[in-house]
């Protein structure tokens, strides 16, 4: 635990960096929220990079729903922000992400093999370069869908609101209440998987 603020040398710095960066764009980092407060010794790293219960609620009630519904010799469910390639010098965390077994292989690494699904809840980044978090949401999508991803589904929990990208298609922004499909009919309502796993968020 992080108990002093002192002046940090630059190959600490460097290296400190390094582990706060969530994600890569063009080359550039997008740290985790409140790297700063890292950086000036107010918070150890784990307190920035961790889940919030919520998000690691949703994430296990979503998991959980999907094994128990999709055809798991055909499937495989990755969850734990997988790192995904988007090209060279880009790199994407993903909360969930489905991949077709076939087509999938293990690199003991971030993958380069694109999910035919990605579900992101909220995010963890810095959004100082961003004008809101929608904004960062849109160009997290375009950029997955422009490496391969087929769907990418977006829950935020503040405004409870789900938005639905898909190649070609018309971006979609629905309620809770209301139900969208994952992957070849499975579809999911989150106010009713709350009733189902008995917990109000």
């Amino acid at each position: 635990m992080v108990t002093t603020a002192r002046k940090l040398s630059k190959e600490e710095k460097r290296k400190l960096l390094k582990i706060l960066t969530y994600e890569k764009v063009n080359g550039k980092p997008v740290y985790y929220r409140d790297y700063r407060k890292v950086l000036k010794g107010e918070l150890p790293p784990e307190a920035v990079m961790g889940s919030s219960d919520l998000q690691a609620y949703i994430i296990a009630v979503l998991v959980a729903f999907l094994y128990s519904k999709l055809d798991t010799a055909k499937y495989l469910i990755m969850t734990n922000e997988l790192g995904f390639f988007t090209s060279e010098d880009s790199f994407r965390l993903l909360d969930i992400a489905i991949f077709e077994k076939e087509k999938f292989k293990f690199s003991g690494g971030y993958t380069k093999i694109p999910p035919k699904v990605a579900i992101e809840i909220d995010t963890k980044a810095d959004l100082k370069d961003y004008a809101s978090v929608e904004d960062y949401a849109f160009e997290k999508t375009q950029e997955l869908i422009n490496a391969g991803v087929e769907k990418v589904i977006w829950i935020f929990t503040k405004p409870k609101k789900v938005m639905i990208a898909e190649k070609g298609k018309k971006w979609i922004v629905q309620d809770w209440k209301d139900d969208f499909e994952v992957i070849e009919n499975i579809n999911v309502n989150l106010n009713k998987l709350q009733e189902k796993y008995s917990k109000e968020v």
